[in-house]
């Protein structure tokens, strides 16, 4: 028997059979489903666009970093030579991947007995800047920037400039490295400037400026002035990496300070009269075996008064170096019966140093610990 189903409304009754009904339910019901799918696959396919210019925008921004950095690695570094180890650890810090430094004093090898070689003139010829101390350090620099190549463009720099210098005997001396001084420290050796400047200190000046952390503000300021004007494009980069290693020797100097203006014993005796601008901008007294040359001989009466004076101040300790011979230190320690340690002129790096990683920085740090050992 069929059932059937009466709708009003039109007029007069008209009756639909179940089967009619059940039909027409169908055919909406397919009809819904086949929307809801075509939207869906709508969605589908703008989501898949939309991923694929994310893709093809993410993969051009990767290519052009790829590309960049390759032409950063294509740019040629700015060829730097310095004369000893602590510039070339300032203009690697400095100069970060914009720049190649060299020392012309190997690892090992202690400064003033150093000499230059006709392959040192060549390197030097082929840089763009020429970093020396000066202050009397390079006995050599007069005859070694008159040497180098005629059609050299390389720019020397003396870096000492605006330190307040003192003597051997640590009176300070004034004029030319003052900051208020006027003399010009360029020689562009392209034009044949000659360098009327470079070594023409007494010999009785101690030229150790960078054994303290004021110092090395000063020295560090006017390598990254000598870099920005050397290659002004990078000028920000070598600003932002000065101003790191600024904070590390301000740090440094505040340690210094703090750490040894506590310290009641203030009298160090060193083989090397090396330490004379950390005596004076820290508070210490110096007493030296040797004189500003390391490999000068002390008189048998120098032995004596020093001895003396170990006794007399309660010296605990007798400071030697690492680059030279230990053997004066470790004979006035036993005839005044006190011990010996090192305190480290930073002139250079010995060849375990460098292997180990060792830097200005971390040996500075070292100085400190002992001389708070020696002097606590």
């Amino acid at each position: 028997m069929n059932s059937r189903f009466t709708l009003y409304g039109l007029g007069s009754p008209v009756r639909i059979t179940a089967a009619v009904v059940i039909t027409l339910l169908i055919v909406l019901t397919t009809a819904c489903g086949s929307g809801n799918e075509n939207g869906a696959a709508s969605d589908n396919g703008q989501k898949q666009a939309e991923e694929s210019r994310n893709n093809n925008a993410a993969q051009g921004s990767a290519e052009q970093k790829n590309e960049d950095a390759s032409d950063e690695a294509d740019e040629p570094k700015l060829q730097v030579i310095t004369s000893f180890y602590p510039l070339q650890y300032m203009v690697e810090e400095i100069g970060g991947e914009r720049v190649e430094a060299r020392s012309l004093v190997a690892a090992g090898v202690e400064p003033h007995d150093w000499t230059p070689k006709s392959r040192d003139l060549q390197a030097t010829s082929n840089a763009a800047l020429f970093l020396y101390h000066g202050a009397g350090l390079e006995g050599w620099v007069d005859d070694f920037l008159g040497g180098l190549s005629k059609g050299s463009s390389v720019v020397a720099k003396e870096m000492s400039q605006g330190i307040s210098l003192i003597t051997g005997e640590g009176v300070h001396v004034h004029g030319e490295h003052d900051e208020d001084g006027h003399q010009d420290d360029e020689h562009e050796h392209g034009e044949n400037k000659a360098d009327e400047q470079g070594n023409s200190h007494s010999s009785d000046i101690d030229p150790h400026t960078w054994v303290s952390p004021k110092s090395a503000l000063i020295l560090a300021n006017n390598v990254k002035d000598s870099l920005i004007e050397a290659d002004e494009s990078h000028a920000e980069y070598y600003q932002e990496n000065y101003e790191a290693l600024r904070a590390k020797l301000e740090e440094l100097d505040k340690r210094y300070s703090e750490e040894l203006g506590t310290l009641k014993q203030k009298n160090i005796v060193v083989s090397h009269q090396a330490f004379g601008y950390l005596a004076r901008d820290y508070g210490l007294t110096q007493e030296s075996i040797m004189g500003l040359n390391p490999g000068a001989e002390p008189r048998a009466q120098d032995i004596l008064a020093i001895a003396k004076f170990v006794k007399e101040h309660g010296v605990q300790y007798i400071f030697f170096e690492e680059l030279v011979s230990d053997d004066l230190a470790n004979m006035l320690a036993r005839e005044a019966k006190v011990d010996t340690m090192v305190l480290n002129p930073l002139e250079g790096l010995t060849k375990e140093q460098e292997k180990n990683g060792e830097t200005y920085l971390t040996l500075m740090e070292r100085n400190l610990q002992n001389l708070i050992l020696a002097l606590q």
